[in-house]
C-alpha cells in the first residue's frame, strides 16, 4: 500500500504538471539569462526563498537518506542528484522503492557523519529561519500569487514544496531513523514531524548520533591456545 500510495503520488503529479499545470511562461527563465550576462536579476524575494527552501528540504532529507542508503541496494546517492535536478521526482522513486531497515553496519564515512550531525540540523533550521523571514517581510506576495496561477515553473515549484512536507512522516523512511538511533517508532516527539519543514528540522536537532557497532565487535579477538 505505501508503494502504490507513492507511485500513484509520483506519476499524478507528472500528469498535473504536464497537462493541467499553466503553461511555462517566455520570460521564466529571464533572470538566469541576466544573470549569466553579468547583471545581477530582479528577483521576487518570495521567489528566491522558495526555492532556496526546496534545497533546504533535499538536505533534510539526505541527513535520513543516506544512512538508510547504507543498508538498502539502492543508489542513494544517485537518487538524491536526481532530486537535485528534478526535485520532488527523483525522491519519490526512492521512497517507493527502498525496503523497511533499521540497521545500521560499518562505520560512518566523512559525508555521513556531517549528515548525522546535530550542527548540520542546528544550521539547516537557522537557514530555513532566515529565508522565511526574507520571504515574508521583502516579498511581493501579490506578484507571486499570479505568478503561482500563470507559471508552470512556479506552480510546480510551489507544489513541490508541498509534497515534501507531506511526504516526510509518511513513508517508512523516518521511523526507520528512528530505529536506528534506539528511539521507539512512536515516541513523544512523533507529532513533530507533521509540523511542516520545522517539525523535521526540530528531529534533526535533537535525534542521538547512529550506533556503531562497538570495537569489540569490529576487532577480531586473538584465539587462546592451551
Amino acid at each position: 500500500m505505501r508503494q502504490t500510495l507513492l507511485w500513484i503520488v509520483w506519476l499524478g503529479f507528472i500528469a498535473y504538471i504536464l497537462l493541467f499545470a499553466p503553461p511555462i511562461q517566455a520570460d521564466t527563465f529571464q533572470p538566469l539569462q541576466t544573470l549569466f550576462s553579468g547583471q545581477l536579476p530582479t528577483v521576487n524575494p518570495v521567489m528566491i526563498a522558495l526555492f532556496s527552501l526546496i534545497g533546504i528540504w533535499l538536505l533534510i532529507y539526505s541527513c535520513l537518506i543516506f544512512a538508510d542508503g547504507r543498508m538498502q541496494d539502492l543508489p542513494a546517492w544517485a537518487f538524491m542528484l536526481a532530486a537535485m535536478g528534478t526535485g520532488v521526482l527523483g525522491l519519490i522513486p526512492y521512497l517507493a522503492m527502498r525496503q523497511p531497515n533499521q540497521e545500521f553496519s560499518g562505520k560512518k564515512d566523512a559525508w555521513l557523519a556531517l549528515m548525522d550531525a546535530r550542527s548540520t540540523g542546528v544550521i539547516l533550521t537557522i537557514s530555513t529561519a532566515i529565508l522565511l523571514a526574507y520571504g515574508l517581510l521583502f516579498g511581493d506576495w501579490a506578484a507571486f500569487v499570479y505568478e503561482f496561477q500563470t507559471n508552470r515553473f512556479v506552480n510546480g515549484m510551489s507544489l513541490a514544496f508541498c509534497l515534501f512536507c507531506l511526504l516526510f512522516p509518511y513513508p517508512t523512511l523516518w521511523g526507520d531513523d528512528r530505529a536506528r538511533r534506539g528511539l521507539s517508532a512512536i515516541g513523544r516527539t512523533e507529532w513533530l514531524t507533521w509540523i511542516p519543514l520545522f517539525g523535521p528540522l526540530v528531529y534533526l536537532c535533537r535525534r542521538p548520533a547512529l550506533r556503531q557497532p562497538s570495537l569489540s565487535q569490529t576487532v577480531p579477538q586473538p584465539t587462546l591456545h592451551h
